[in-house]
């Protein structure tokens, strides 16, 4: 494994296992794949906190899905793996096939964003997110906004002050994800995408989701949808065997 500044841990399989990279959404670690990646026998998993978030933060945020494509590849030190990403996660590696198709070699994108579409609704939970830090100069604000959209007001609320406290220091990371979402030209064409992708959504997840997943299945030349039972956005912690089956789905794809 190369030197790096981000926290990363292998999880070696048997030898000749195919490789399997996890990567994680806004707002979001490494942590939360945990219960899906023991389900994993029989593959080599990384996984790794994204520079600005948890064990990670330290290095720094990005301002551009590229920059997370750079740590990607650099992970994977000419490795060929299939690359399975988690909302925003998603993003970076449909980006990442898209530069590197002889290393990424398949990609399971689960609920990715695209806000630069126009059928992505301006309320969407970055959306309000970016605003607030725009609208105080404050990008721990944001922190505040978007995870009482995705946890609720009861969970962040009751949270201990101290976590609240430490998950605002990832307001640079949560606004730098937002920011590069929105960049024009956008970070990437997903009718471009060279290599087997498989969509991933739960049934219970928000409609602008479940229309983004229709559209991209119509554009990905070739691309197919699995969905989790009862799951929402965050499916891959709540059903970790269905997530399971998801990225051994995408796996076989490769």
């Amino acid at each position: 494994m190369p030197e790096t500044v981000l926290h990363v841990v292998d999880h070696p399989g048997p030898p000749g296992a195919p490789l399997v990279v996890l990567v994680h959404g806004t707002m979001d670690r490494s942590g939360s794949f945990l219960r899906a990646m023991r389900l994993l026998d029989g593959f080599s998993v990384l996984t790794y906190d994204r520079r600005g978030y948890a064990r990670s933060r330290h290095a720094g945020a990005a301002r551009s899905v590229s920059a997370h494509v750079d740590d990607l590849l650099d992970l994977l030190e000419g490795r060929p793996a299939t690359v399975v990403g988690h909302s925003y996660g998603g993003d970076v590696a449909l980006a990442a096939a898209c530069r590197r198709p002889d290393l990424v070699r398949s990609v399971g994108a689960f609920e990715p964003p695209m806000p630069w579409l126009p059928s992505w609704p301006d309320a969407s939970a970055g959306g309000e997110a970016l605003r607030a830090a725009l609208e105080n100069g404050d990008e721990r604000t944001a922190v505040d906004v978007f995870l009482r959209r995705m946890l609720g007001e009861e969970t962040w609320g009751t949270m201990p002050v101290r976590a609240r406290q430490d998950r605002r220091l990832e307001g640079p990371a949560l606004v730098g994800d937002m920011y590069s979402l929105r960049a024009d030209p956008p970070p990437l064409d997903p009718a471009a995408v060279p290599v087997p992708v498989v969509l991933g959504r739960g049934t219970e997840t928000s409609q602008h989701q479940r229309e983004n997943t229709h559209w991209l299945l119509g554009v990905m030349p070739d691309a197919e949808l699995f969905e989790i039972e009862g799951a929402g956005h965050g499916g891959h912690a709540s059903h970790p065997e269905a997530f399971a089956e998801f990225v051994r789905r995408a796996v076989a794809r490769a």
